[in-house]
Formats: structure tokens, sequence, C-alpha cells
């Protein structure tokens, strides 16, 4: 983990070097310029999980079918849904591989903001929209419970986005209530510079999403 911290250290140093070049010398900006990149180097896992997810949708159907057909049998049920999964070329494990690369960067960006050393030639480099981005704010009632507001009304959006059965299945009914609330304690309880990169995160995911739904729908009337 020691690497990944002083790996996000210097590439966030970086980037505060690059905003600096245009006269936006703050790590603030350095964090969405951050996020951007991140989010950009990982956009094809993103897309191949999404089409994944949506491909699974489509077959619930099916799997409800085989369900029914095989209910005495779990065992025969489970074997019938992988072989109609591997029959659509279909990974259900594959939604998983974005958000396991995500929470080693999540964590060394956490550990980097707590030990970081900011610009001392710019006393005012680490303020950024009134936040002080290694303040952790907690929830007074102040202007500083925007980002955890923020967090949870782009978490719940993402997440709605993301699924698109999100209403009807209700385990995923569950997580698209559940993770806002849980994203906006997070949000209070860290860094405002996590919570500024949580954010944009969301922000970036849904642009993205819209994107690959788009795209993917486009797919699916030419298939017709």
């Amino acid at each position: 983990m020691n690497t990944i911290v002083d790996g996000m250290t210097y590439l966030l140093n970086i980037l505060y070097n690059m905003s600096s070049t245009v006269g936006l010398a703050n790590y603030g900006v350095a964090i969405i310029l951050l996020t951007i990149l991140i989010k950009t180097i990982i956009f094809p896992l993103t897309y191949k999980q999404m089409a994944s997810m949506r491909k699974t949708v489509e077959l619930q159907p099916k799997i409800k079918a085989i369900q029914e057909k095989h209910k005495n049998n779990k065992e025969k049920a489970n074997a019938a849904v992988m072989e109609l999964y591997k029959e659509h070329k279909v990974n259900p494990l594959g939604g998983c591989l974005p958000i396991l690369i995500q929470l080693p960067i999540f964590f060394a960006l956490y550990k980097t903001l707590i030990d970081f050393t900011y610009d001392p030639s710019n006393p005012s480099a680490h303020l950024f929209l009134g936040f002080d981005l290694t303040n952790i704010y907690g929830f007074a009632l102040s202007y500083h419970l925007v980002l955890p507001i923020f967090a949870a009304a782009t978490t719940y959006l993402q997440t709605k986005l993301t699924s698109p059965n999100a209403t009807t299945d209700p385990t995923m009914k569950t997580m698209l209530y559940v993770m806002p609330v849980f994203f906006a304690y997070i949000s209070a309880t860290v860094p405002a510079g996590l919570a500024l990169y949580w954010v944009t995160m969301n922000v970036v995911s849904i642009f993205q999403q819209l994107f690959i739904n788009s795209r993917l729908s486009n797919q699916t009337k030419k298939a017709i």
C-alpha cells in the first residue's frame, strides 16, 4: 500500500503543478484532474461491466424460467443459469472489477490526504471553494454539509443509471437508498479532499453512464 500511496502523492503533485501552469494552483483542481484521469483509464472496464449488466437484465425472464423449472434442485438451476451466461457471453462477476480497482485508489488517496505535505509557497493551495481539503467537517450544520449532500445525491443518481432494475429488484432497491446514506456519512467523516474525489467520481460516472446507455441502446436497435 505504501508504494500506491507514494505513487498517488507523486501524481497529485504532478497534477498540481499542471494546474499551476494555467493559473489554478490548487490541490482541489488536482484532485478533480486525478479523478477524471482515473475514470478515463478504467472506462473500458466500466463499459464492459455495463454491457454485461444490461445483458443480465435482458436475460432475467429466461433466468426466472430456469429457476421455476428447477425449483426443487438449486444445484441444477445454478448450473443451467451459468450455462445461459456462458451462451450469451455474460460474466456475472464482471461488475465487481471496476469497484475492486477503485478501492485501493480510494484508500491510497485517503492516506495521501491525511499525511500530505502541501506546497509551502502557496498557503491557500489546500483551500478549495470554501473547503479545507485536509479537514474533516463532520455533521455540523454549516456550508460544509454541501459535500455529503452532493455525495448522497450523485451516488443515488449514479446507482439508478447503472442498475436499470433498481426500482423493481428488492436487493437493488435497498442498495439504491442505503448507498447514498452510507457515502454521505463517509464524506462527512473523511478529509474534504476525499469527499471531493467521491463527488467528482460520481459526476464523471453519471456522464459516462449516459453515454454508455445511449450507445448500448443504439446497438440493441441495430440488432433488432
